[in-house]
């Protein structure tokens, strides 16, 4: 177990240490209202890439403030009436490689893998740059509040990604999961908070939760560096630390995770100094509805031997 964080005991009892905004319910839900009313223009061009069985596209659709946000489609075959399943990638990566996303696909699913924007893929970020504005993605927008965060705008691009697939002449919009590691295990959790329709869902040590927790135990790590540099250049004294916590208590995952209407299976590992396990447990204890966690004792931000393979089983024998 990790000795820079708490003991097996105090993680199942722990619900985090930043704020949750006494409006916080109310500025997701005019999010939702925001990015529903946003007319999507889905475009679904065939992708370069192909394999014998399977149908594969790129996706474009339109997400808030006009930016154009792209996921990979996967699909088998003349399929119809497929349940959906939507996949999230790690900070500052992308969709990931076709074959990724193959096993989801020949177990009956139409996958849906989208890019974040401004970070690896495809998509645009909130300034309509395609890609590449990979790093600082927390604190964007942090000093502009919360209607500038970036994150903001990414969580609300994985509800328009959930309208576009529920929508889609192939799909079916009452059998949705989600899954996802790392930063994925995180728009994983918001996604499900956010679309009540989502009813299985599997992150993997997810990213962005607890951020006075994070600051607390200031690990060695990249992730969440762009916290600590934004304190050190914009308030060194700390004179609007609790300002600056209560605005990014409207992107962290934590206070997420009490709307979750999904079946949860979670994974968290005790050796990771990259999202530590207090910051996961900290979402995983503020969950209401059915859940279930797998603890790896010895691992860290890693590949985790037979996680998947128990989610894509458990979503295949509830979804498909």
């Amino acid at each position: 177990m990790s000795i820079v964080d708490m003991s097996l005991e105090e993680l199942r009892e722990y619900k985090g240490k930043s704020p949750r905004p006494a409006d916080f319910d109310a500025f997701w839900n005019d999010g939702v209202n925001e990015v529903n009313a946003v007319k999507p223009e889905a475009e679904m061009r065939p992708a370069k890439f192909s394999l014998k069985g399977f149908e594969c596209f790129d996706l474009f659709y339109t997400g808030t403030r006009g930016a154009r946000v792209h996921a990979k489609v996967i699909k088998p075959a003349g399929g119809t009436h497929l349940p959906i399943a939507l996949n999230f990638h790690g900070y500052t990566g992308r969709a990931g490689d076709w074959n990724e996303h193959i096993s989801f696909a020949a177990a009956g699913f139409c996958v849906f893998a989208m890019d974040c924007r401004g970070q690896a893929g495809q998509s645009d970020d909130a300034g309509g740059v395609s890609g590449n504005t990979v790093n600082g993605h927390i604190i964007r927008g942090l000093s502009e509040g919360r209607d500038s965060l970036l994150f903001r705008h990414v969580f609300l691009d994985t509800v328009q990604l959930a309208n576009v697939a529920m929508g889609m002449d192939f799909t079916d919009e009452q059998r949705i999961c989600a899954y996802g590691g790392s930063q994925g295990g995180a728009l994983t959790l918001a996604c499900a908070a956010l679309v009540p329709a989502v009813s299985q869902l599997a992150p993997m040590y997810p990213f962005l939760c607890d951020y006075k927790r994070v600051m607390e135990l200031n690990l060695p790590t990249e992730a969440y560096k762009e916290l600590k540099s934004y304190f050190r250049m914009f308030d060194p004294m700390g004179e609007r630390a609790e300002e600056t916590y209560n605005t990014l208590g409207y992107i962290d995952i934590v206070n997420f995770a009490g709307r979750i209407k999904g079946e949860t299976l979670l994974a968290v590992t005790l050796d990771d100094d990259v999202c530590p396990p207090s910051t996961v447990y900290a979402a995983y204890n503020n969950i209401v509805s059915k859940k279930d966690i797998r603890v790896y004792q010895h691992h860290g931000h890693e590949h985790l031997p037979c996680f998947m393979d128990e989610v894509l089983q458990k979503f295949q024998n509830k979804l498909v």
